[in-house]
């Protein structure tokens, strides 16, 4: 998906993004520099809670490029 950042530095989330992410209103993204690579997490209002088991026996920021990393070649 492609979107355009404004002259202000916005830009939007597309419908079928928010959706599936569940991104609504004051929703704080996290913004992730991997170098080559730029990754935006949602974050939820009880982001502790909502990241509980996920990262379990693996590095969690390896695990999330890891899977924006398979997104991409799907999308390719």
């Amino acid at each position: 998906m492609l979107t355009t950042v404004s002259s202000r530095g916005q830009t939007s989330i597309p419908a079928e993004i928010r959706k599936k992410y569940r991104i609504g209103a004051n929703t704080k993204l996290q913004w992730i520099d991997a170098g080559e690579l730029i990754t935006v997490v949602p974050i939820e209002n009880d982001s502790v809670g909502s990241f509980r088991g996920k990262s379990r026996g693996k590095n969690l920021v390896e695990s999330l490029l890891k899977d924006r990393k398979e997104e991409r070649e799907r999308d390719e």
